[in-house]
């Protein structure tokens, strides 16, 4: 700490804290004195909250009237590069600095003294009498190689009562013991002896762990084919940052992906990692902010918040599936963690990774132009090849109403049943409808609180809203017309889907995978498992399957609905449509046996659909660049969208054209503003939703531009306004 500012008994100190102020406190140092960057608790009004030293402070109100700082916190204390990117991603986002804290500061307890907790292990003997609510609980430490449990998580995890757990203790099948709350992870061991690498992998994972060695600086972008086996590339670029002594960070889209991760993990390095995602227990959250602070935590495998945990030597950040949608946070505190990696490890002098087989133009464009490096993967592992990717032209096939898998489609899958294969059909719709129709008069069932339709989902004999997630029963009776057995739904969902190949595979072992079907994260997994085991001969899925599974017996893909993703106006729709096709195109023939993938099609000669079919990827990028420059737009032009929103439309609306009547700031470095326009979806939880667009050049000072623009209106009642830097949707 000898390099950090220190404030003595008394002095003046100025706190940031996660409270929704727009200022520093001041407030005097405790007795001892503290650093800057220490985490401290202070007074605020009556409460006690937390806050962090952001230096000295103001010097313009009475010191006779500070109060004092009440203590510091047993936390490792923020670095100076930590402070300055969440000030540069506040800068960049035009987000408050108490919420970037509130974003950095998300685990339980941390103003809590360190302390002892009970824990159960295995015990050395068996109870007197079985019981299957014993057997849960016996069962599940054993799945966990005798891991620690508090009484509660067992409980939780095991699907019992505490008193079943209180039963096993006091029968010396559990046995008890005192241990520190939080505890250092294993080591990671970066010397064992790692899987045989193809020239091709061993050539890529030298030329990354190459700027890892280098100690500063670097992104690049990892392109490999679906199946090329980047995981091991990477983890080999993860071990030389550990020989280094050095932290790492893996970015995962999905909660689903991180079990066979870890596997993989812990198979490559001897030891489980650290874990941080919405599926992670508070306890466990709270370990891993505390370790990560003290270096006790090598290596975090989590979701995009990860980023903002407080590495204490961060070396290296991977971004695996680069191109995901899920790495932009649409709530809060907007922003893209992939871009935000790459501000972090500037900060830090660590080395990012950009991961995928079909990455973001915008990282691919970085890459031509120089700013990244760009390093290949060509093959497939081993003797796995790329599946075959056809067309089903659907305007040549003839379908029965009411069903949606073609004459073609159902043949290939009938070979794979027969061969003994997997078929996975992806359809891109949750639910079992996405529309509820009156056939008497039309009327087509919204939510109550948002303009949207609501989707039935058959599970739940419910009609549910995908924004705000109101569900009601499905009804009998028309809401408008009153006609009585008029409902009912129309077009396909992944659930309309199972039963449509129910009925076609009467004697096939059908799994579907859509988060909606899955109560914990846990479940999900374990099922994923059991499919990848061979425990099903027809997987259904949403997007969630095309996020890097791997199943080996699978050989045939079929797309429902591939036009799906071209409908609409959005500058991303292309890149969209290609990226999630050929990752779900790329689940076929990743073992021995040969895949294909047919594409089902009513636009067949579509050049995003001609573009994923040939293969030609660099080809679509360059003419999607080429459109972009054109157009001026992302990655070749900057934009920001303004949500306005609120509970009355005419006050919502009056504030929109206030700031078009009043954007001279905008005007004065040559942007364009367009709207103000309801959103695509105009309500969401009763609140109406006005935007507008930003346009500006790429060299552009936006952020400077955009805060003096609004900075004159002061949002009254409940009006909210919010900016989305670089935005991903415009709904």
């Amino acid at each position: 700490m000898s390099g950090q500012e220190f404030f003595h008994q008394g002095d003046r100190v100025a706190v940031l804290t996660a409270q929704p102020l727009d200022r520093l406190l001041d407030y005097r140092a405790p007795e001892g004195g503290c650093f800057r960057g220490a985490f401290v608790e202070v007074p605020l009004g009556p409460r006690k909250v937390l806050g962090v030293i952001w230096g000295a402070g103001g010097g313009n109100f009475d010191s006779a009237k500070l109060r004092s700082v009440i203590r510091v916190l047993d936390l490792a204390p923020m670095r100076d590069e930590m402070r300055q990117f969440l000030s540069k991603a506040a800068d960049y986002t035009l987000t408050p600095m108490s919420m970037m804290l509130r974003l950095a500061t998300r685990a339980p307890g941390l103003s809590d003294p360190p302390s002892m907790r009970k824990v159960l292990r295995l015990g050395d003997t068996q109870p007197d009498r079985m019981t299957p609510a014993r057997a849960k609980v016996l069962a599940v430490m054993e799945e966990f190689g005798g891991m620690a449990f508090t009484p509660k998580e067992l409980a939780d995890m095991a699907g019992v009562t505490p008193s079943v757990v209180k039963g096993l203790v006091g029968q010396g099948a559990l046995g008890e013991e005192e241990t520190p709350r939080d505890l250092p992870y294993p080591a990671l061991d970066p010397n064992r002896p790692s899987k045989d690498l193809t020239e091709d992998q061993s050539r890529a994972a030298a030329a990354l762990s190459e700027g890892v060695q280098s100690g500063s600086y670097g992104t690049t972008l990892l392109k490999g084919v679906t199946g090329s086996g980047k995981t091991e590339v990477y983890l080999e670029v993860v071990a030389a940052c550990l020989r280094r002594g050095r932290q790492a960070l893996v970015l995962l889209p999905e909660i689903a992906l991180t079990a066979e991760f870890l596997k993989r993990v812990e198979q490559r390095f001897g030891a489980t990692p650290a874990e941080w995602h919405s599926g992670a227990t508070m306890t466990e959250r709270r370990r891993v902010w505390r370790m990560v602070g003290q270096g006790n935590a090598q290596l975090v495998i989590g979701a995009r918040s990860a980023l903002f945990l407080p590495f204490r030597d961060l070396g290296l950040i991977i971004v695996d599936e680069e191109h995901d949608t899920a790495y932009k946070q649409e709530e809060g505190v907007l922003y893209n963690a992939r871009d935000m990696s790459v501000l972090r490890a500037a900060m830090c002098s660590a080395q990012v990774v950009l991961a995928s087989a079909t990455p973001s133009l915008e990282t691919w464009s970085n890459a031509e132009a120089g700013k990244y490096k760009r390093v290949d993967l060509t093959a497939r592992f081993g003797t796995a090849v790329l599946p075959v990717m056809k067309a089903v032209d659907m305007r040549a096939e003839d379908l029965a109403p009411a069903t949606w898998i073609s004459p073609t489609l159902k043949q290939a899958m009938a070979l794979r049943m027969q061969r003994g294969e997997q078929s996975l059909l992806f359809l891109n719709r949750r639910g079992f409808a996405p529309v509820t129709i009156c056939r008497a008069c039309g009327t087509q069932v919204a939510c109550d609180n948002c303009d949207a339709r609501m989707v039935e989902h058959r599970f739940m004999k419910r009609l549910m809203c995908h924004q705000c997630g109101e569900t009601k029963p499905v009804p009998e009776v028309c809401p408008s017309c009153q006609v009585v057995g008029k409902m009912a739904p129309v077009g396909p969902g992944i659930e309309r889907l199972g039963e449509e190949v129910a009925a076609l595979f009467p004697e096939a072992r059908i799994a579907v995978l859509s988060s909606d079907l899955f109560a914990s994260a846990r479940a999900l997994k374990a099922r994923i498992e059991e499919i990848a085991a061979g425990e099903a001969d027809i997987i259904l899925g949403t997007q969630l399957v095309a996020k890097g599974h791997n199943f080996p017996l699978l050989t045939l893909v079929g797309v429902i609905d591939a036009d799906l993703g071209l409908q609409g106006s959005d500058l991303r729709a292309g890149e969209r449509t290609f990226q999630l096709m050929r990752q779900v195109a790329g689940r076929a023939g990743r073992a021995e046996r040969p895949g294909e993938a047919l594409l089902q099609t009513f636009q067949p000669e579509h050049p995003v659909i001609r573009a994923i079919l040939t293969g030609d990827e660099e080809e679509f990028w360059r003419a999607e660049a080429a459109q972009r420059r054109e157009a001026g737009v992302p990655p070749f032009g900057r934009m920001a969208g303004i949500i306005l929103s609120g509970s009355d439309l005419a006050q919502v609306f009056d504030l929109g054209n206030a700031l078009a009547r009043n954007d001279g700031p905008l005007r004065q470095v040559g942007a364009q503003l367009y709207g103000p326009a309801p959103a695509p979806i105009a309500r969401v939880r009763g609140r109406h939703r006005v935007r507008l667009l930003v346009k500006a050049a790429k060299g552009v000072a936006l952020q400077e531009a955009l805060s003096r623009w609004v900075k004159p209106f002061r949002m009254k009642g409940d009006l909210r306004l919010s900016i989305d830097i670089d935005p991903q949707n415009f709904f």
